[in-house]
This record gives structure tokens, sequence and C-alpha cells, in this order.
């Protein structure tokens, strides 16, 4: 078992786009949708996405503000398994529009042609507090 910081475990995230955000669905269940992490890749524990409030993942968020985040990268080297990075949080919807222009990133105007005045625009932050990693052959845990 590696022990990675933070940092080294950020610095191996850095290339991976897309994360699974899992909440708790209004029944019960556990529901999962991608999003991406715009680029905002100097991990810290915080993970950052955009999303309208009118979702229903922003309203199981409201409901229940605790989730998982799962991590894959492309490709490992020399034939080892990729990176895969679990995370336990807590989210909280963020309506600070000066917040949000800290986050945006052109790109999102794809999804929100008004960029941060777009009506309904949140933005999801999420709070680690634990992260399990495997890197091929080496895993490890962080609390946060």
């Amino acid at each position: 078992m590696t022990t990675l910081t933070l940092h080294d475990l950020a610095k191996k995230m850095a290339g991976i786009d897309f994360t699974m955000l899992q909440t708790f669905a209004d029944n019960g269940e556990i529901a999962g949708r991608p999003m991406s992490n715009n680029g905002d890749v100097d991990y810290d524990g915080d993970s950052w996405f955009f999303s309208l409030d009118s979702t229903d993942m922003v309203r199981e968020l409201q409901a229940e503000p605790k989730v998982a985040l799962s991590f894959t990268g492309s490709k490992g080297l020399l034939g080892k398994p990729p990176l895969f990075v679990f995370v336990q949080g807590k989210a909280r919807i963020v309506r600070d529009k000066e917040v949000m222009r800290e986050h945006w990133q052109k790109s999102l105007e794809r999804w929100f042609e008004q960029g941060v005045d777009t009506p309904g625009l949140v933005l999801i932050h999420v709070h680690a507090h634990r992260i399990h990693y495997w890197d091929g052959e080496d895993q490890g845990e962080i609390q946060v």
C-alpha cells in the first residue's frame, strides 16, 4: 500500500476530465451522472461543477448533501490498470456569481450560453472528506 499525499494524487488526477457524481435519489436509491471538472484540476479536495437549479441532481443535493465521485484515468503505464479515485464528500449549492466566475471556463458556454448570467445556473461545490485511490497495483486512502 502506497501513501500518496493529496498533492501527489492531484498531479495524477490532472488528466481526468469526467467524474460520475453520485447522489441519493428521492426514493433512496443511488443516482449517478457524468460531470466535467471543466479543467478545474488543481485538486485540493474540492470539486466544482456547473448545473441548473431545475435538475433532479440539485434537488437531490439539497435534500441530502452526501455524495460520491468516481474518477477513472484513461490508461496505466506499462500495461498496469489506470488510476481509479473514489471520493466521499459533502456538496453545497453555490449561487454567488463571483464564486462562479472564479471557476468559469469559456467552453461551458456550449451548455450555458449566457455564461454565469444563465438563468438558474448554480455551482455545485463538493468538499471531500475521504479519498480512496487505486493506481496500478498501489492503493491508499487520504482523509481530507
